[in-house]
């Protein structure tokens, strides 16, 4: 047992000893655990400064772009960008919202009727099928349906409760948040420049690793938020041509679903059928719409994702599932927001990490 436990130690302390005696790696795992410390501790706190970063990074490609083919300054290139930015604000506040809003809040008042219509079709199934479902089974899903549904009404009222605070926070983000990305863009050279005093000279390995987080992760972020103005604009005209109720609303669940790969489509596919189940039952129109609805998703696999995403390496579907379930875990929705982007992240350090097949960085 003692040597077995001897043998254990000595392959960790070779491996520590091979990667950790390079000052490059150790700068560089100093860096992570800082970010990360700041990140789990003080996330809450800096929540207004964190999204604000987020922002002004997706807004960087913007403000490039503008210096390299329209030839202005970067400040006149910062303020025609923010200006923008606030145009799309104000939209999604007073423009997209209030319809948003009103749409859920005719949805929630035709749900008893749809309750009702669910519990009928469920009732005549016996009668259809018998060999397959029972009356009994039917009252314990009936049963167990309405027991789900109480429990979303008590989180409901929860939430409602707590609207207030929830406000509060949000006339915060309001105020901070488009102030703190102007200065971000603006003095995004200053701050580089005040973070790098930080940093020992010799600092070669975290500045590979960097360009290579920095390459995928704006072609991802950058790339997702066009994927999501596109499908949600195609998904509204489909609905609004075929006649669906609450467009809109369900319109932008499927823009907003193609955030998380694979799992975001299966979720908001349900929702989808059934408003068109319960507008047209089972009919030619219900049809139609889903074969629209399906088609706009296969266009948006096989067609807009590789376009949109061809310079950023593709994660296997098992890590996209797994970063899901871990930065979900650890963060709710907010990890499952940045889930990919956060993996991608990880794929770049790992990437750039020193292997046995290679040597560590040397300057």
């Amino acid at each position: 047992m003692a040597q077995m436990i001897g043998s254990g130690m000595k392959i960790l302390s070779d491996w520590f000893q091979r990667f950790f005696n390079d000052p490059q790696v150790v700068i560089l795992t100093v860096l992570l655990a800082i970010g990360t410390s700041v990140i789990i501790f003080m996330g809450q706190d800096l929540a207004p400064a964190l999204a604000s970063i987020v922002i002004a990074y997706l807004l960087e490609g913007i403000v490039q772009f503008c210096q390299a083919h329209l030839r202005v300054p970067r400040l006149l290139g910062v303020t025609l960008v923010f200006v923008l930015f606030l145009a799309f604000v104000l939209f999604l506040l007073f423009g997209l919202l209030p319809l948003v809003s009103r749409q859920l809040t005719q949805l929630i008042q035709q749900f008893p009727s749809m309750i009702v219509k669910g519990q009928n079709l469920l009732l005549s199934l016996p009668a259809s099928y018998p060999e397959f479902i029972s009356e009994n089974q039917v009252l314990e899903v009936i049963g167990a349906v309405r027991a789900e549904i109480l429990t979303w009404g008590q989180n409901a009222l929860s939430w409602s409760l707590a609207a207030g605070m929830g406000i509060i926070s949000f006339t915060i983000y309001l105020v901070l948040v488009p102030l703190l990305v102007f200065f971000f863009l603006k003095d995004k050279e200053l701050i580089l420049q005040w973070s790098r005093n930080f940093l020992p000279n010799d600092h070669a390995l975290a500045q590979q690793v960097w360009r290579e987080v920095n390459r995928q992760l704006g072609n991802y972020i950058r790339g997702k938020f066009l994927e999501i103005l596109i499908v949600w604009a195609a998904t509204y005209l489909a609905f609004v041509y075929m006649g669906l109720q609450f467009a809109m609303l369900l319109a932008l669940m499927v823009g907003l679903s193609v955030i998380v790969p694979y799992i975001g489509a299966v979720v908001v596919t349900v929702p989808v059928a059934l408003v068109a189940y319960f507008q047209w039952g089972w009919s030619s129109e219900f049809l139609w719409l889903l074969g629209i609805y399906l088609i706009v998703q296969g266009l948006d696999g096989n067609v807009l994702v590789p376009i949109l995403f061809s310079e950023v390496v593709d994660l296997h579907p098992i890590a996209i599932i797994v970063a899901v379930l871990v930065f979900g875990g650890l963060w709710g929705f907010w990890g499952i927001f940045f889930a990919i982007p956060l993996a991608t992240v990880v794929q770049a350090i790992l990437k750039s990490w020193p292997h046995r097949s290679h040597p560590v960085l040397a300057v």
